[in-house]
């Protein structure tokens, strides 16, 4: 049996069928782990959300910021954007099955006895893992139950930015998810910075790599993410995988073997572009 994690697929289905057969993924015994961001910018978002779904138990995965933005315009009634690709999923026949699929899936993955831990962007320093995971479950349960609709209606949103044990309600929840699935920079205390995506070398002032940080205050686990395509699949930190290797931006989709850390790549068959979002 082999647990592999694999990197923001992002409706790149063609190099997600082509790395499963790579890594031989046995659905029978071997287990997906899944970064989030199975959506949107690539062509094919809903062959992968049909075919996770159909893995069963087999596939976990994490909900990143590109799932989210599909479930606020199916529950929230948001507009798509201009970029967004992911027409097939909300014109599909099976959409609202495959949306009340979609919300019912974890911020926050982990598995004491392989000693892994997965959310879409990271964990900030500012929580330990037993308050991560108490705040994903948090916002799990609003995602699962009947204020779903409300949650989407109100997700957008940068503020608050910074951590208060004493939020509540929408702000809370907001803030949990913006760390979960949006986090990229952050400050000494926590603060949240939206608006940088590119490579760390040019972070503003003032402003560290959330890793940085928690490389200070490390985990007991491996952490693995996703969300940023810029690192290219680097930290240089030990125990912080990133694994969004940029596949929809035109470089490669990764795997990850959380048993020895082997690691198989894929080519994308898209034109290679500056990373983004």
């Amino acid at each position: 049996m082999a647990t592999w994690a694999i990197g923001d697929i992002q409706g790149c289905y063609d190099e997600f069928a082509e790395l499963l057969d790579v890594v031989r993924f046995e659905p029978a015994h071997d287990r997906l782990w899944l970064v989030g961001d199975l959506v949107n910018r690539g062509p094919r978002s809903l062959d992968v959300l049909r075919r996770v779904r159909a893995l069963g138990p087999a596939a976990l995965t994490v909900l990143g910021n590109h799932d989210l933005h599909l479930l606020a315009i199916h529950f929230g009634g948001h507009k798509a954007n201009r970029g967004d690709t992911f027409g097939d999923v909300l014109a599909a026949p099976d959409r609202d099955e495959l949306c009340d699929w979609l919300r019912r899936q974890p911020l926050l993955v982990s598995d004491d006895a392989l000693g892994h831990v997965m959310t879409h962007a990271g964990i900030p320093h500012i929580w330990t893992r037993r308050e991560a995971q108490a705040h994903a479950r948090e916002v799990e349960a609003v995602l699962g139950g009947t204020d779903h609709v409300d949650y989407f209606r109100a997700l957008y949103g940068n503020r608050p930015s910074r951590w208060d044990d004493g939020l509540a309600g929408m702000d809370r929840w907001r803030l949990i998810t913006n760390y979960f699935t949006r986090m990229r920079l952050v400050d000494v205390d926590g603060g949240l910075d939206f608006a940088y995506k590119g490579p760390v070398v040019h972070a503003p002032e003032g402003w560290l790599p959330w890793y940085e940080l928690r490389a200070r205050r490390p985990l007991r686990e491996t952490l693995l993410f996703g969300h940023w395509a810029s690192l290219e699949g680097h930290t240089g930190r030990a125990g912080i995988v990133a694994l969004d290797t940029g596949c929809v931006w035109g470089r490669t989709l990764t795997a990850y073997r959380l048993e020895d850390g082997t690691v198989h790549r894929v080519v994308s068959r898209l034109p290679r572009a500056t990373a983004g979002d």
